[in-house]
Protein backbone atom coordinates (compact mmCIF):
# COMPACT_ATOMS: atom_id res chain seq x y z
CA UNK A 1 0.00 0.00 0.00
CA UNK A 2 1.21 3.69 -0.94
CA UNK A 3 -0.61 6.18 1.21
CA UNK A 4 -1.33 8.93 -0.82
CA UNK A 5 0.25 11.51 1.56
CA UNK A 6 3.70 9.64 0.40
CA UNK A 7 2.97 9.77 -3.62
CA UNK A 8 5.02 12.76 -4.45
CA UNK A 9 3.42 12.42 -8.41
CA UNK A 10 0.75 11.06 -10.61
CA UNK A 11 1.53 9.90 -13.88
CA UNK A 12 -1.24 11.03 -16.46
CA UNK A 13 -1.48 7.65 -18.79
CA UNK A 14 -4.18 9.41 -20.93
CA UNK A 15 -1.23 12.02 -22.39
CA UNK A 16 0.59 10.70 -25.03
CA UNK A 17 3.47 11.85 -27.28
CA UNK A 18 2.49 13.21 -30.54
CA UNK A 19 5.86 14.52 -31.79
CA UNK A 20 6.66 16.72 -34.31
CA UNK A 21 2.82 17.78 -34.37
CA UNK A 22 2.87 19.05 -30.46
CA UNK A 23 4.27 22.20 -31.44
CA UNK A 24 0.70 22.63 -33.31
CA UNK A 25 -1.17 21.45 -30.83
CA UNK A 26 0.52 23.34 -28.34
CA UNK A 27 -0.15 26.95 -30.58
CA UNK A 28 -3.87 25.72 -31.21
CA UNK A 29 -4.50 25.16 -27.33
CA UNK A 30 -2.73 28.10 -26.92
CA UNK A 31 -5.04 30.59 -29.00
CA UNK A 32 -8.35 28.81 -27.67
CA UNK A 33 -6.81 29.56 -24.15
CA UNK A 34 -5.97 33.70 -25.65
CA UNK A 35 -9.76 33.68 -26.72
CA UNK A 36 -11.46 32.85 -23.62
CA UNK A 37 -9.28 34.95 -21.87
CA UNK A 38 -10.02 37.98 -24.40
CA UNK A 39 -13.29 36.81 -25.09
CA UNK A 40 -14.44 36.72 -21.60
CA UNK A 41 -12.60 39.97 -19.69
CA UNK A 42 -14.01 41.91 -22.66
CA UNK A 43 -17.64 41.31 -21.59
CA UNK A 44 -16.82 41.76 -17.80
CA UNK A 45 -15.35 44.78 -18.74
CA UNK A 46 -18.19 45.90 -21.22
CA UNK A 47 -21.00 44.73 -18.23
CA UNK A 48 -19.33 46.58 -15.41
CA UNK A 49 -17.95 49.78 -17.26
CA UNK A 50 -21.72 50.38 -18.77
CA UNK A 51 -23.87 51.48 -15.82
CA UNK A 52 -27.00 50.77 -18.01
CA UNK A 53 -25.73 47.34 -17.68
CA UNK A 54 -25.94 47.29 -14.28
CA UNK A 55 -28.61 44.88 -13.95
CA UNK A 56 -29.20 41.32 -11.68
CA UNK A 57 -29.44 39.60 -15.67
CA UNK A 58 -26.02 41.01 -16.52
CA UNK A 59 -24.45 40.96 -13.19
CA UNK A 60 -25.41 37.41 -13.12
CA UNK A 61 -23.39 37.18 -16.38
CA UNK A 62 -20.51 38.65 -15.01
CA UNK A 63 -20.54 35.71 -12.38
CA UNK A 64 -20.84 33.39 -15.25
CA UNK A 65 -18.20 34.77 -17.81
CA UNK A 66 -15.30 34.94 -14.17
CA UNK A 67 -16.38 31.27 -13.76
CA UNK A 68 -15.43 30.05 -16.99
CA UNK A 69 -11.52 32.42 -16.96
CA UNK A 70 -11.62 30.55 -13.35
CA UNK A 71 -12.32 26.89 -15.18
CA UNK A 72 -10.42 27.49 -18.18
CA UNK A 73 -7.28 28.99 -16.15
CA UNK A 74 -7.53 25.50 -14.23
CA UNK A 75 -6.68 23.70 -17.30
CA UNK A 76 -5.49 25.09 -20.02
CA UNK A 77 -1.89 26.26 -18.58
CA UNK A 78 -1.52 22.46 -17.19
CA UNK A 79 -2.68 21.22 -20.93
CA UNK A 80 -0.09 23.18 -22.68
CA UNK A 81 2.53 22.41 -19.89
CA UNK A 82 1.88 18.36 -20.74
CA UNK A 83 1.85 18.63 -24.41
CA UNK A 84 4.93 20.28 -24.68
CA UNK A 85 6.71 17.76 -21.80
CA UNK A 86 8.27 14.41 -22.87
CA UNK A 87 6.93 12.79 -18.90
CA UNK A 88 3.41 13.17 -17.87
CA UNK A 89 3.72 13.30 -14.49
CA UNK A 90 2.22 15.80 -12.26
CA UNK A 91 3.12 16.35 -8.58
CA UNK A 92 -0.06 15.52 -5.87
CA UNK A 93 -0.66 19.06 -4.37
CA UNK A 94 -0.94 20.17 -7.88
CA UNK A 95 -3.50 17.63 -8.73
CA UNK A 96 -5.46 18.01 -5.40
CA UNK A 97 -5.61 21.43 -6.67
CA UNK A 98 -6.80 21.10 -10.07
CA UNK A 99 -9.59 18.71 -8.80
CA UNK A 100 -10.39 21.67 -6.30
CA UNK A 101 -10.70 24.19 -9.61
CA UNK A 102 -11.76 21.58 -12.03
CA UNK A 103 -15.17 20.63 -9.59
CA UNK A 104 -15.90 24.06 -7.87
CA UNK A 105 -16.20 25.22 -11.72
CA UNK A 106 -18.62 22.77 -12.57
CA UNK A 107 -20.37 23.41 -9.49
CA UNK A 108 -20.66 27.41 -9.57
CA UNK A 109 -21.12 26.66 -13.97
CA UNK A 110 -24.43 24.75 -12.65
CA UNK A 111 -25.34 26.58 -9.80
CA UNK A 112 -24.83 30.10 -12.08
CA UNK A 113 -27.22 28.55 -14.71
CA UNK A 114 -30.28 28.14 -12.22
CA UNK A 115 -29.94 31.46 -10.86
CA UNK A 116 -29.97 32.93 -14.09
CA UNK A 117 -33.13 30.63 -15.01
CA UNK A 118 -35.10 31.74 -11.47
CA UNK A 119 -34.17 35.13 -12.72
CA UNK A 120 -35.40 35.04 -15.67
CA UNK A 121 -38.62 33.21 -14.64
CA UNK A 122 -39.42 36.72 -12.14
CA UNK A 123 -39.07 38.56 -14.87
CA UNK A 124 -40.99 36.99 -17.44
CA UNK A 125 -43.74 35.71 -14.82
CA UNK A 126 -44.22 38.35 -12.63
CA UNK A 127 -42.70 41.73 -14.35
CA UNK A 128 -44.45 43.88 -12.19
CA UNK A 129 -42.98 42.58 -9.28
CA UNK A 130 -39.43 42.02 -10.52
CA UNK A 131 -37.50 44.94 -9.08
CA UNK A 132 -38.94 45.04 -5.91
CA UNK A 133 -38.38 40.97 -5.78
CA UNK A 134 -34.93 41.39 -6.86
CA UNK A 135 -33.55 43.64 -4.92
CA UNK A 136 -29.21 44.47 -4.36
CA UNK A 137 -29.23 42.37 -1.38
CA UNK A 138 -30.77 39.53 -3.09
CA UNK A 139 -28.74 39.83 -5.56
CA UNK A 140 -25.00 40.05 -4.10
CA UNK A 141 -26.41 36.89 -1.80
CA UNK A 142 -27.18 34.86 -5.26
CA UNK A 143 -23.82 35.69 -6.39
CA UNK A 144 -22.08 34.44 -3.67
CA UNK A 145 -23.78 31.35 -2.76
CA UNK A 146 -23.06 29.37 -5.59
CA UNK A 147 -19.04 30.42 -4.94
CA UNK A 148 -19.47 29.85 -1.30
CA UNK A 149 -21.43 26.08 -1.77
CA UNK A 150 -18.96 25.30 -4.16
CA UNK A 151 -16.08 26.26 -2.50
CA UNK A 152 -17.40 24.23 1.01
CA UNK A 153 -18.45 21.15 -1.02
CA UNK A 154 -15.76 20.35 -2.76
CA UNK A 155 -13.38 21.28 0.65
CA UNK A 156 -15.11 18.37 1.98
CA UNK A 157 -14.79 16.35 -1.44
CA UNK A 158 -10.62 16.61 -0.80
CA UNK A 159 -10.54 16.02 2.81
CA UNK A 160 -11.88 12.44 1.81
CA UNK A 161 -9.78 11.69 -0.92
CA UNK A 162 -6.40 13.38 0.61
CA UNK A 163 -6.13 10.84 3.57
CA UNK A 164 -6.66 7.53 0.89
CA UNK A 165 -3.99 4.97 0.90
CA UNK A 166 -3.59 3.83 -2.78
CA UNK A 167 -1.92 1.44 -4.47
CA UNK A 168 -0.81 3.31 -7.54
CA UNK A 169 -0.13 6.45 -9.02
CA UNK A 170 -1.44 6.26 -12.47
CA UNK A 171 -4.41 8.69 -14.12
CA UNK A 172 -6.00 7.16 -16.93
CA UNK A 173 -6.76 10.83 -18.02
CA UNK A 174 -5.02 14.17 -19.27
CA UNK A 175 -6.16 15.65 -16.10
CA UNK A 176 -6.49 15.23 -12.30
CA UNK A 177 -10.32 14.60 -11.43
CA UNK A 178 -11.50 12.77 -8.31
CA UNK A 179 -13.06 9.44 -9.63
CA UNK A 180 -9.71 8.73 -11.20
CA UNK A 181 -8.14 8.81 -7.56
CA UNK A 182 -10.44 7.05 -5.86
CA UNK A 183 -10.15 3.89 -8.24
CA UNK A 184 -6.52 3.84 -6.96
CA UNK A 185 -7.47 3.77 -3.16
CA UNK A 186 -6.47 0.29 -1.48
CA UNK A 187 -9.37 1.16 1.48
CA UNK A 188 -12.94 0.69 1.60
CA UNK A 189 -14.51 4.43 -0.32
CA UNK A 190 -17.87 3.66 0.89
CA UNK A 191 -17.56 7.16 2.61
CA UNK A 192 -16.04 9.09 -1.29
CA UNK A 193 -18.83 7.21 -3.26
CA UNK A 194 -21.61 8.07 -1.18
CA UNK A 195 -20.37 11.80 -0.92
CA UNK A 196 -19.74 11.85 -4.37
CA UNK A 197 -23.28 10.46 -5.47
CA UNK A 198 -24.68 13.42 -2.98
CA UNK A 199 -22.54 16.09 -4.12
CA UNK A 200 -23.56 15.03 -7.88
CA UNK A 201 -27.15 15.08 -7.00
CA UNK A 202 -26.80 18.01 -5.48
CA UNK A 203 -24.77 19.88 -8.38
CA UNK A 204 -26.60 18.42 -11.12
CA UNK A 205 -29.55 17.29 -10.71
CA UNK A 206 -31.24 20.06 -8.26
CA UNK A 207 -30.31 22.73 -10.62
CA UNK A 208 -31.73 20.87 -13.39
CA UNK A 209 -34.73 20.33 -12.04
CA UNK A 210 -34.87 23.93 -10.74
CA UNK A 211 -33.97 25.26 -14.51
CA UNK A 212 -36.76 22.72 -15.69
CA UNK A 213 -39.23 24.11 -13.30
CA UNK A 214 -38.52 27.61 -14.28
CA UNK A 215 -38.86 27.36 -17.74
CA UNK A 216 -41.87 24.95 -18.05
CA UNK A 217 -43.07 27.87 -16.62
CA UNK A 218 -41.79 30.45 -18.43
CA UNK A 219 -43.19 28.53 -21.94
CA UNK A 220 -46.45 28.36 -20.01
CA UNK A 221 -46.54 32.27 -20.11
CA UNK A 222 -45.17 32.67 -23.72
CA UNK A 223 -47.61 30.26 -25.21
CA UNK A 224 -50.46 32.64 -22.90
CA UNK A 225 -49.05 36.15 -23.64
CA UNK A 226 -48.98 38.43 -26.15
CA UNK A 227 -46.46 38.62 -29.16
CA UNK A 228 -44.63 40.96 -27.31
CA UNK A 229 -43.96 39.29 -24.39
CA UNK A 230 -43.00 36.07 -26.56
CA UNK A 231 -40.08 38.02 -28.50
CA UNK A 232 -38.87 39.13 -25.40
CA UNK A 233 -38.45 35.99 -23.81
CA UNK A 234 -37.08 34.54 -26.64
CA UNK A 235 -34.50 36.90 -27.27
CA UNK A 236 -33.23 36.65 -23.50
CA UNK A 237 -33.87 33.10 -22.58
CA UNK A 238 -32.79 31.42 -26.23
CA UNK A 239 -28.62 32.03 -24.85
CA UNK A 240 -29.48 30.68 -21.20
CA UNK A 241 -30.94 27.10 -22.85
CA UNK A 242 -28.33 27.11 -25.44
CA UNK A 243 -25.70 27.44 -22.45
CA UNK A 244 -27.63 25.11 -20.09
CA UNK A 245 -27.82 22.14 -22.59
CA UNK A 246 -24.26 22.31 -24.11
CA UNK A 247 -22.88 22.05 -20.55
CA UNK A 248 -25.30 19.28 -19.38
CA UNK A 249 -24.74 17.46 -22.40
CA UNK A 250 -20.71 17.60 -21.68
CA UNK A 251 -20.62 16.48 -17.99
CA UNK A 252 -23.14 13.94 -18.95
CA UNK A 253 -20.37 12.72 -20.88
CA UNK A 254 -17.59 12.68 -18.74
CA UNK A 255 -20.32 11.02 -15.82
CA UNK A 256 -20.86 8.31 -18.06
CA UNK A 257 -16.98 8.18 -19.19
CA UNK A 258 -16.39 7.67 -15.55
CA UNK A 259 -18.81 5.61 -14.82
CA UNK A 260 -18.63 2.98 -17.94
CA UNK A 261 -15.52 0.71 -19.32
CA UNK A 262 -14.25 3.32 -22.41
CA UNK A 263 -11.60 0.38 -23.46
CA UNK A 264 -13.12 -0.13 -26.61
CA UNK A 265 -13.33 3.96 -27.28
CA UNK A 266 -10.54 5.46 -28.82
CA UNK A 267 -7.91 7.12 -27.09
CA UNK A 268 -8.35 10.23 -28.50
CA UNK A 269 -12.16 10.55 -28.61
CA UNK A 270 -12.19 9.46 -24.78
CA UNK A 271 -9.41 12.94 -24.41
CA UNK A 272 -11.99 14.60 -26.37
CA UNK A 273 -15.08 14.06 -24.67
CA UNK A 274 -13.31 14.48 -21.28
CA UNK A 275 -12.08 18.07 -22.41
CA UNK A 276 -15.52 19.35 -24.01
CA UNK A 277 -16.85 20.90 -20.83
CA UNK A 278 -14.50 22.58 -19.82
CA UNK A 279 -13.25 23.65 -23.04
CA UNK A 280 -15.86 24.31 -25.33
CA UNK A 281 -18.61 26.21 -22.43
CA UNK A 282 -15.60 28.99 -21.75
CA UNK A 283 -15.95 29.45 -25.81
CA UNK A 284 -19.53 29.19 -26.37
CA UNK A 285 -20.94 31.55 -23.25
CA UNK A 286 -18.95 34.85 -24.46
CA UNK A 287 -19.46 34.06 -28.27
CA UNK A 288 -23.53 32.86 -27.62
CA UNK A 289 -24.56 36.15 -25.32
CA UNK A 290 -22.26 38.55 -27.05
CA UNK A 291 -24.07 37.81 -30.03
CA UNK A 292 -27.23 37.25 -29.36
CA UNK A 293 -27.99 39.80 -26.24
CA UNK A 294 -28.36 43.28 -28.10
CA UNK A 295 -27.22 45.18 -25.33
CA UNK A 296 -24.08 43.28 -24.72
CA UNK A 297 -23.86 43.19 -28.67
CA UNK A 298 -23.63 46.86 -29.26
CA UNK A 299 -21.50 47.58 -26.11
CA UNK A 300 -18.60 45.77 -26.70
CA UNK A 301 -18.56 47.38 -30.81
CA UNK A 302 -18.55 50.03 -29.26
CA UNK A 303 -16.00 49.55 -26.67
CA UNK A 304 -13.69 47.88 -29.62
CA UNK A 305 -14.67 50.57 -32.29
CA UNK A 306 -13.25 53.60 -29.73
CA UNK A 307 -10.30 51.25 -29.19
CA UNK A 308 -9.35 51.05 -32.77
CA UNK A 309 -10.28 54.51 -33.38
CA UNK A 310 -7.80 56.12 -30.50
CA UNK A 311 -4.93 53.59 -31.58
CA UNK A 312 -5.21 55.12 -34.69
CA UNK A 313 -5.06 58.22 -33.49
CA UNK A 314 -2.20 58.21 -31.41
CA UNK A 315 -0.18 56.53 -34.45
Amino acid sequence: MINSTQVSSFTLAACFDTGVFKYLYFLLILCLYVFIVCANVLLIVVICVNRSLHEPMYLFLVSLFVNELYGSTGLFPFLLVQILSDIHTVSAPFCFLQIFCVYTYVCVEFSNLAVMSYDRYLAICYPLHYNTSMTTGKVAVLVAVPWLYSFLTIVVLLSLIVPLKLCGNIIDKVYCNNYSIVKLACTDTTANNIYGLILTFLTVFVPVIIILYTYTRILKVCFSGSKQTRQKAVSTCTPHLASILNFSFGVCFEILQSGFDMSSVPMILQILVSLYFLTCQPIFNPVMYGLNMSKIRVMCQSLLSRSVLGGCFRI
